[in-house]
C-alpha cells in the first residue's frame, strides 16, 4: 500500500497491483461443462506435470489456472487479457485469501470483552457461558476460539484510480485481502 495525492489535493490510500497480461486457456461451455466460464493462466511455473503439459500444449506454462465464472463471447482459446479492460474512476471486484493469523482466542478473534481482573478472578479473556442448561449441547455457530483469518475475502465496488498499462500496474483504493505477492482476482461487476 501507498498514498497519492488527489486533484483536489486530498491524500488516498491506495494499493499497488502488478497485473500481468493473463491467457485465456479453456472456455468452458454450459452445453458441455453445465456453466459458462473462462480458464485464465497466469504466472510462469518451472515444472508441470504431464497432464498440465498436455492440457496446455502450445499455450505455455502457468503457475496458476483460475476459473473466472461468466459467458464469454467473441473470446477464444490463446488470446491475452490485459489491464486494457479496466479504466480510471471504475469499481470492480477483488478476491483473495486474508492473512492467516493461527490459532486466536475469543477476545482477539471476536472482540469479546475481557473478564474483572481483580477480586478473585482468574479467567480474565475466558469466553464465560456457552449456552443454557436446557439444552444440553453447544448449539452451532457458537463463536468461540479457533483459527483466525486464511479465508477467501470478496471486497465489491473498489475504485480504480490509475491504469499503467506500460509497466502492468493497476492502483485501486484502500486495501486488499492478503499478504505481499499473494494471488488477487480483480473481476469487473
Amino acid at each position: 500500500m501507498t498514498r497519492i495525492v488527489a486533484e483536489d489535493g486530498k491524500a488516498l490510500a491506495v494499493t499497488l497491483l502488478e497485473a500481468e497480461p493473463n491467457v485465456v486457456t479453456k472456455i468452458l461451455t454450459k452445453e458441455k461443462d453445465g456453466y459458462d466460464a473462462l480458464q485464465l493462466g497466469m504466472g510462469t511455473s518451472r515444472k508441470l506435470k504431464k497432464p498440465q503439459k498436455e492440457a496446455l500444449r502450445g499455450l505455455g506454462q502457468f503457475r496458476y489456472l483460475k476459473e473466472i465464472r461468466g459467458k464469454a463471447e467473441g473470446v477464444k482459446v490463446g488470446d491475452r487479457v490485459t489491464l486494457e479492460i479496466f479504466t480510471p474512476n471504475e469499481e470492480v471486484g477483488i478476491r483473495g485469501i486474508s492473512k492467516g493469523k493461527g490459532f486466536a482466542g475469543t477476545v482477539k478473534r471476536h472482540g469479546f470483552h475481557r473478564g474483572p481482573t481483580t477480586h478473585g478472578h482468574d479467567h480474565h479473556r475466558a469466553p464465560g457461558s456457552i449456552g443454557a442448561m436446557g439444552i444440553s449441547r453447544v448449539l452451532p455457530g457458537r463463536r468461540m476460539a479457533g483459527r483466525m483469518g486464511n479465508e477467501r475475502i470478496t471486497l465489491k465496488k473498489v475504485k480504480v484510480v490509475a491504469v499503467d498499462k506500460e509497466s502492468h500496474q493497476l492502483l485501486v483504493a484502500g486495501g486488499v485481502p492478503g499478504s505481499r505477492n499473494s494471488l488477487v482476482i480483480v473481476f469487473k461487476r
